[in-house]
């Protein structure tokens, strides 16, 4: 009996030590700091949040603000990838970067494949038309009948919803997020629903043609946050990082950079 209590002890021991011999596993965040990079993914077509300026090859908005902040945080320099919304989810498996940032709204499909940060804007869909008709689309009812001409960027959260909303009004696809509201502003469609930030930015910059109804109370819930790679360490970091910038005022200057 004592032999084969004798040779569990030294079993056991011998495996603990095999374990404290194994060098422990890289996570993403140590990856990152490692290669001295952060690979952020944009789509570079949604302002306020992000807009790739094809004359000067570079991104601005304000998650890429947020991007470039973050990687100071982490000590590393920006790499920016410009994906696609139809696009976004095979380029996120891809692994072409670490996290999807600009405008990015948290959904089950997406939480699938990776892992969101703290929240860091409250949202949800509005449509904005032109001013002369705000009063015409207050709601679903209102949009839904037929005449009326809802148009939708492809791929993303804005085109799911008008499909899961409308029945009688006609979908109109445009594939250029950046152009599309001119379509509305010329008359070529009536509204588009879309988050409550962005029909506040674009009523901004088509002052006294556009309008956003009602973005204070939106048809629904939404959220947007940063989508990251699996990976328990990078969200740590990212969400102490939030937390940090919410409480000493940095988030907030950038924030008003944009939005107020």
């Amino acid at each position: 009996m004592f032999r084969m209590l004798a040779g569990l002890v030294m079993a056991v021991m011998w495996i603990f030590s095999a374990s404290a011999q194994q060098p422990a596993a890289s996570s993403r965040l140590d990856d990152i700091i490692k290669r001295g990079t952060l690979r952020v993914g944009m789509t570079g077509d949604y302002l306020p949040f992000t807009y790739f300026d094809k004359a000067t090859a570079k991104f601005r908005g304000f998650d890429v603000d947020m991007a470039e902040a973050l990687g100071k945080a982490l000590g590393v320099k920006v790499e920016f990838v410009q994906t696609a919304w139809p696009q976004m989810m095979k380029d996120f498996e891809a692994d072409n970067f670490d996290v999807a940032m600009g405008g990015v709204s948290i959904t089950l499909d997406r939480q699938k494949k990776g892992m969101f940060s703290t929240p860091i804007m409250r949202e949800g869909k509005t449509p904005i038309a032109r001013c002369a008709d705000k009063g015409k689309f207050e709601t679903i009812a209102d949009i839904d009948k037929a005449g009326t001409r809802v148009i939708v960027n492809p791929g993303g959260t804005n085109e799911r919803f008008a499909k899961a909303n409308i029945r009688n009004a006609e979908i109109k696809t445009w594939n250029d997020n950046v152009s599309i509201f001119d379509e509305i502003a010329n008359g070529n469609a009536d509204l588009m629903m879309t988050d409550a930030a962005e029909t506040r930015y674009q009523q901004k910059q088509h002052a006294g043609v556009l309008c956003a109804v009602h973005p204070e109370k939106p048809f629904d819930f939404a959220e947007k946050a940063y989508w990251l790679q699996r990976d328990v360490a990078l969200k740590a970091f990212v969400d102490q990082w939030l937390h940090i910038a919410t409480e000493d005022g940095s988030y907030r200057k950038i924030y008003a950079a944009w939005f107020d």
